[in-house]
């Protein structure tokens, strides 16, 4: 069987081999089922033919049916050249820039809603910045960027404890004792 792989590369010099001449060369992932017709087409032949039950004709057909599609999905019609419009906003383009410059390196926790993040907090500084009209735009981003940094490195020191108070001591609740016999982890290793 090995020597039949090597030899034969193809489905068409296959057939030419055995002696069947076919029209088309046909690979895996052509399907002349797309040809016969539509998905609604097929699936309604099935259900009139018989092949298919009714009970068990699929979830999307009763839709379908109820709002059919403006033009036939076939797969021979063209794709419609429409223009896709460029959405970008102000903010899109600044956001863009902070984040390549590498500057904007923070966790950021998706399940709070209450606080924004470092990038809203940025984007808020260079608006802020922007509007008041004094600087060009690289000087009013290199500013907003140490503002930015500056506002970061005071949150992180209002998150720590101060150095110089005493932390509070974790005590340690006595467990009662029930009925049984209980054994301490520190009486076992205790010399």
């Amino acid at each position: 069987m090995f020597w039949f792989h090597n030899i034969i590369n193809s489905p068409t010099q296959l057939h030419q081999t055995l002696g069947i001449y076919v029209q088309k060369d046909f690979n895996m992932a052509n399907s002349r089922l797309e040809k016969i017709g539509t998905i609604i087409t097929r699936t309604q032949g099935l259900l009139k033919s018989g092949a298919m039950k009714f009970d068990e004709r699929p979830l999307w057909y009763d839709v379908v049916t109820a709002f059919p599609p403006h033009e036939e999905p076939r797969y021979d019609r063209p794709a419609p050249r429409v223009p896709v419009r460029q959405i970008f906003y102000q903010e899109d383009t600044v956001r863009a820039k902070f984040h390549k410059s590498g500057k904007a390196t923070f966790a950021v926790n998706l399940l709070d809603h209450n606080n924004r993040t470092p990038t809203q907090q940025f984007i808020e500084l260079y608006q802020s910045l922007s509007t008041q009209g004094a600087l060009d735009e690289e000087q009013v981003f290199a500013t907003a960027i140490d503002l930015h940094e500056d506002k970061m490195r005071q949150q992180r020191l209002d998150r720590r404890p101060a150095e110089g108070a005493p932390q509070e001591q974790t005590k340690q609740t006595p467990v009662p004792e029930e009925g049984g016999k209980t054994v301490k982890l520190q009486d076992i290793f205790k010399d």
